[in-house]
């Protein structure tokens, strides 16, 4: 005989603190947990250091940032409406966003971290915008592939889970994810599901069956409006489980009856743990209300998670209401989607072993977050290059000005570098308040690096009147658009120095090797052997090495490698 893992609790109330005055300080949520989200390693120091300074704004010339945030409006396409819709919280100036989070049993996979980086740049421009954001992230730690996971490996359901939400916690501070103002588990949440589903079934929505619980899909007539599905679409077995028992083939476990090897809470009807969906119901009422602003995630949840989250809500309260339904696009490989169920995903592990965290990022944010990402080596070789280019230009500007004092009087700025600032400032504005265009704003970076890197280098720009003026002012511009899409570093020449380090792992080289590259070529070309000059350059523009001369002497950075370039040039 096996025997029932028991977790629990006595009936325990939440207790809030004061709303924070800025939402991304590490949870103010007090609650007794098995395992507190908000311990401070060294990472998660690393990253409250990071984001403790003041929210960016992009400024437009002798106007007030504030004054210009404040006035943007904000489009995002609602699901259940299937169409863009102007933004307006609940209560005017406070937002309240529910995003699902992982079932910890893996290391998380990048479209994982899609889902994550794109409500973090949704909760970032909330934040531009002067919102006060409560962000709730759940963790599901109690779930059928965490059982069946643990029992693989002989390992307790609840410590299995509780140290893949770890790694979970480092791969988000990896990626520059804000932390959300409150990240509730299921396991520290019993009373609250169990309560729901007590008003669930005295609604007259549920029924009980030998110690299981269901939701009665027949008894609910809007059931299917987000997903736009028939309830004779919900055949069981595909993604319903199959019970004889049920009144209908689509209706839902709330509580399932504890099962041998498995970990149980007590109930009113006996011994078990809850099904997936009632979770997100009970924890998003919990911490924001039965009414709030936005519901997110993956495309996948819209059914049957979100689905039945509608169904458990609207019958545990009449007035349950989420104003806008939000979900993000897949990431594919070879057009299919990247799932653990599938093998065909990499893990956010594997990527940044090999790619600097902001080049993912980065490759993520370059899709609109509503359409298919297909994932390739060659993208994010293209990512990683990109970001290094941004992040010179930035740590060029940095030494510069660090030799000039810049004072921003009245008419310091050059007449063209205000223009230049106005024109992205609008593209800012456009791009991001249309259901967060990010590609758009990207692409909008390149005329102001461009217009940096001629005054930093070209003859022509160092001419420029006023020129230390409008590096300084293009600067901040460029700096404040990156801190609202999460691509800032901590420094610039850390993450310069980390993204050679990646390229150089790729190419499987050490920095002596490409040094001593360097100095064969230097000798080759003195002896005018440029047969072994080019062979030396292109062997390492191979491995994604690119070697640049200046009259200082040469110098490397990383490349897409030329077979990746080429594959490239022939998809384009």
């Amino acid at each position: 005989m096996g025997s029932l893992y028991r977790y629990y609790k006595p009936l325990t109330s939440i207790c809030f603190s004061p709303p924070p005055t800025k939402s991304y300080l590490l949870h103010s949520v007090k609650i007794k947990t098995h395992f507190s989200p908000t311990k401070k390693t060294r990472l998660h120091r690393f990253f409250t250091s990071l984001t403790s300074s003041s929210q960016p704004s992009i400024k437009t010339n002798g106007g007030d940032a504030s004054a210009a945030s404040q006035s943007s409006e904000l489009w995002l396409y609602n699901t259940m409406s299937r169409k863009k819709e102007l933004f307006k919280p609940k209560v005017e100036g406070k937002v309240g966003m529910y995003v699902c989070g992982v079932t910890a049993y893996d290391l998380s996979h990048i479209g994982h971290a899609r889902v994550y980086v794109t409500f973090d740049v949704l909760l970032r421009y909330l934040k531009h915008l002067g919102y006060d954001v409560h962000y709730v992230r759940n963790f599901t730690d109690v779930d059928d592939k965490i059982i069946a996971r643990a029992n693989e490996l002989g390992e307790d359901p609840i410590s299995l889970s509780k140290r893949y939400c770890e790694e979970f916690l480092h791969d988000m501070v990896y990626l520059h994810c804000l932390p959300p103002s409150f990240e509730p588990r299921v396991s520290d949440h019993m009373p609250q599901i169990i309560d729901m589903i007590e008003r669930i079934l005295e609604n007259g929505y549920a029924y009980r069956i030998d110690g299981d619980v269901y939701f009665s899909v027949d008894k609910l007539p809007e059931y299917g409006r987000l997903s736009g599905r028939k309830l004779e679409d919900n055949r069981a077995g595909e993604r319903v489980a199959v019970d004889s028992r049920k009144k209908n083939p689509a209706d839902f476990a709330l509580w399932k009856s504890a099962k041998e090897g498995e970990p149980f809470w007590d109930s009113p009807w006996g011994p078990g743990r809850p099904g997936w969906h009632i979770e997100c119901s009970a924890m998003s009422a919990a911490y924001l209300g039965h009414s709030f602003d936005i519901h997110g995630g993956g495309m996948d949840l819209v059914f049957p998670h979100h689905e039945n989250e509608i169904a458990q809500s609207c019958a545990a309260c009449r007035d349950s209401n989420i104003s806008y339904w939000v979900h993000n696009g897949f990431v594919t490989i070879d057009s299919e989607k990247m799932s653990k169920s599938l093998g065909n995903f990499f893990t956010i592990r594997q990527v940044i072993d090999l790619y600097h965290p902001l080049a993912l990022r980065l490759f993520l944010l370059g899709t609109h977050y509503r359409s298919p990402v297909n994932y390739s080596d060659v993208q994010l070789e293209s990512a990683s290059e990109r970001i290094f280019y941004i992040y010179q230009t930035l740590h060029d500007c940095e030494n510069i000005l660090s030799q000039h004092r810049v004072a921003f009087e009245k008419d310091a700025i050059p007449p063209d570098t205000i223009n230049d600032i106005n024109k992205f400032h609008d593209t800012f504005v456009t791009s991001m308040s249309d259901d967060l265009h990010t590609p758009v704003l990207l692409s909008a970076l390149s005329d102001p690096l461009k217009t940096i890197n001629d005054m930093l280098h070209t003859r022509k720009g160092k001419k420029q009147t006023k020129r230390i003026e409008s590096i300084a002012a293009l600067e901040k511009m460029v700096r404040n658009a990156l801190m609202v899409l999460g691509l800032m570093p901590q420094t610039y020449n850390e993450a310069l120095q980390q993204l050679r380090e990646k390229a150089l792992r790729r190419a499987k080289l050490t920095e002596d090797q490409i040094l001593q590259k360097i100095e064969e070529r230097t000798v080759a070309r003195k002896d005018k052997d440029y047969e072994k000059s080019d062979a030396i350059r292109k062997d390492l523009a191979a491995l994604g090495i690119a070697l640049m001369d200046s009259p200082d002497g040469t110098s490397w950075r990383p490349a897409i490698p030329l077979a990746l370039q080429e594959q490239q040039v022939a998809s384009t």
